[in-house]
């Protein structure tokens, strides 16, 4: 599957398909947002600045970023009052012996007059909780720097090739006797397939998988993201070398992603020995931007000078379920940009049904995960639409 361009689709053949972009962290009702107590006091117009400048060197809102330092409100003869945030409770009621030094030092400079409000303890996942928040104190919203809008975030051309993409993996998961996931990496500036496999957990010579002994759907029983301990329900006694744990779609896709690059840049490889034997670890190079040519002449063994390409940096990768933890974390390691998956997985889902790990803050890389909907009978149907073909 290397090298493969998906052949685009008509606008009539992605009707009723959806591309819905999965949040970093699960969306709250807005009438639910968690809050915090924080100390606030009118203050003067005049001395606005002079306060909010001091405040912000003396008692900065730390893990508050979002929550807006000064509130204007309109009162009922047209006038506006403002009132600022002095700093988080440290007491009830406002009690003015309970506040940092500096900030009771400020407050009696001014003469203000403190009281207890709250405000949102967390950044707005959505524009609906933006507004909900604003309700009780003024906070800001920064959208993602990419469109998530549902199918409307993406150009036609972009969900046109995503819709090809995400076909392509359902047909590669049917391409065998048993329905299994597959991963597909795609390097979307120009449109080719990099690397591409099936899980390899259950080989097509274990005959003696039982799936009887817990009630699944007959049509993704061999899954391996799904049931990822399923290769401990082997009757080892029988084959147990059919059998590999860690072998899930996207832990081939990886090593076939490798070694295309060894293929393609073997002079890569021998500099890399060269670099690890004198300083002990091996030279990372940044993935460069190839275009489609240079793909072409690479897959047909022509030379090329272009950079080896570190890992899998920028490069797409589309499931058909939504990945474990162990898949999530090797992509992660593998620097993939985007994730794309059709169906959810409800039991050990890492990207939006059991854990979120692209949230997930003290990893190194983070990727942008969306959800295809597809046709749920897609998989059961004898065929999928000729839009899928490739060259």
């Amino acid at each position: 599957m290397n090298g493969v361009v998906v052949n685009k689709t008509t606008k009539d053949s992605t009707e009723g398909l959806k591309i819905i972009h999965i949040p970093e962290k699960p969306p709250v009702l807005p009438h639910l947002q968690d809050t915090v107590d924080v100390l606030v006091s009118v203050i003067d117009p005049k001395h606005t600045n002079t306060i909010v400048r001091k405040l912000n060197h003396i008692a900065p809102l730390e893990g508050l970023r979002h929550v807006k330092r000064v509130n204007k409100t309109r009162l009922d003869g047209g006038k506006y009052q403002l009132a600022v945030v002095l700093c988080m409770t440290f007491g009830n009621d406002g009690e003015s012996n309970c506040m940092p030094e500096d900030v009771l030092e400020l407050v009696n400079t001014y003469q203000l007059s403190t009281f207890t409000t709250k405000v949102c303890k967390y950044a707005p996942l959505t524009k609906e909780e933006w507004v909900e928040q604003c309700k009780l104190w003024p906070t800001s919203f920064h959208p993602p720097t990419y469109n998530i809008d549902g199918i409307t975030g993406f150009s036609e051309e972009d969900s046109l090739s995503v819709f090809n993409f995400m076909k392509l993996a359902v047909r590669m998961a049917k391409s065998d006797t048993s329905v299994v996931n597959v991963a597909v990496i795609v390097n979307p500036s120009t449109g080719h397939v990099i690397a591409s496999a099936r899980d390899h957990v259950l080989s097509c010579n274990a005959t003696e998988y039982d799936a009887n002994k817990i009630p699944r759907d007959p049509i993704c029983k061999n899954v391996a993201c799904l049931h990822p301990l399923g290769w401990i329900e082997q009757q080892s006694r029988s084959n147990p070398v059919s059998w590999h744990p860690l072998q899930h779609a996207a832990i081939v896709a990886i090593e076939n992603s490798a070694a295309r690059d060894r293929r393609l840049f073997p002079a890569s490889d021998q500099e890399d020995d060269e670099v690890s034997c004198t300083t002990g670890s091996p030279l990372k190079r940044q993935k460069v931007n190839t275009t489609v040519e240079d793909d072409e002449r690479m897959e047909n063994g022509s030379q090329c000078d272009s950079t080896r390409p570190y890992l899998c940096t920028g490069n797409d990768i589309y499931f058909v379920w939504e990945p474990c933890t162990m898949c999530s974390m090797a992509i992660v390691h593998q620097r993939i940009k985007r994730v794309f998956y059709a169906f959810p997985n409800p039991n050990d889902g890492a990207l939006g049904s059991v854990h979120r790990l692209q949230g997930e803050r003290s990893l190194n890389h983070h990727y942008a995960v969306f959800r295809v909907l597809l046709p749920e009978d897609i998989l059961n149907s004898e065929a999928l639409p000729t839009s899928c073909d490739t060259d």
